[in-house]
């Protein structure tokens, strides 16, 4: 699998995306392109316009096709992960994560396949970040006993936190998602017994799951990320993670570090 080949999906339908992404209706046990398209769109899906047409011919010239594909015979060998497809799009303005993963990118991992939005990054090493963490999704959803329909509100916001974790300890620390820094330690015990800790094994099927993980309303932005990152950082503090135990560990036992 690896990197589609995207690229020549984009030259051929660029101004139909609806069209082009006709492809994976099938991935997404989907038959409406147009709401596929819609669901890509909340994450950066591109909108065909200018400014996005002028990221692809950039993204071409930089050979960021060539790039995430040598990025991920990397970490697939180095952490003996899956072998998935990763769909590689221009990112549009906007998004749940726009301004918030150290940058304007964005991504979207499941157990089986990876979606990454991208600019035109100056430093290679951002783009290894953003494929790290999604990747360390991939890995750890595939090592989880459950699928990822069944992950509740602790699994979301623990898988978040470790992957920014593998960022941390592949990439620097200057690398990190701006989320992880966000809130100080006091604001994220405030919010934890606010906000987070009764929805706790809310399903990812519920409102509430999406609402307290990216913020919104009436919860700070990107709540659950912070609060994830800030739960594996106490327990790194008192014990040893290893990116291996980061895939396996249940996230029940990150809390009790927490929770003290």
């Amino acid at each position: 699998m690896g990197v589609i080949r995207t690229d020549q999906w984009l030259k051929e339908s660029f101004d139909k995306p609806e069209e082009l992404i006709k492809p994976l209706l099938t991935d997404f046990n989907e038959d409406d392109s147009h709401k596929l398209y819609a669901f890509l769109e909340t994450f950066g899906m591109y909108s065909p316009n200018r400014r996005s047409k002028k990221i692809f011919d950039q993204l071409v010239e930089k050979d960021s096709w060539e790039t995430v594909e040598r990025l991920h015979k990397k970490y697939k060998k180095k952490w003996q992960g899956p072998d998935v497809p990763i769909y590689i799009f221009p990112i549009a303005a906007g998004g749940i994560f726009s301004d918030w993963h150290g940058g304007m990118k964005s991504g979207l991992s499941f157990s089986d396949k990876i979606f990454l939005f991208l600019p035109v990054l100056q430093d290679e090493k951002e783009l290894e970040a953003l494929f790290v963490h999604e990747y360390h999704h991939v890995c750890r959803i595939n090592k989880q006993q459950k699928t990822i329909n069944q992950f509740n509100l602790l699994d979301s916001i623990v898988l978040e936190g470790l992957a920014e974790y593998a960022v941390e300890m592949n990439c620097g620390k200057q690398y990190r998602s701006k989320w992880c820094t966000k809130f100080t330690r006091d604001e994220i015990e405030e919010y934890w017994n606010r906000y987070v800790k009764d929805h706790l094994d809310v399903k990812k099927n519920k409102r509430v799951h999406d609402q307290v993980l990216f913020g919104g309303k009436r919860y700070p932005r990107m709540l659950g990320y912070s609060v994830g990152y800030e739960i594996i950082s106490i327990f790194r503090e008192r014990e040893v993670l290893t990116i291996k135990n980061s895939f396996i560990l249940e996230a029940e036992k990150f809390l009790p570090k927490f929770k003290k």
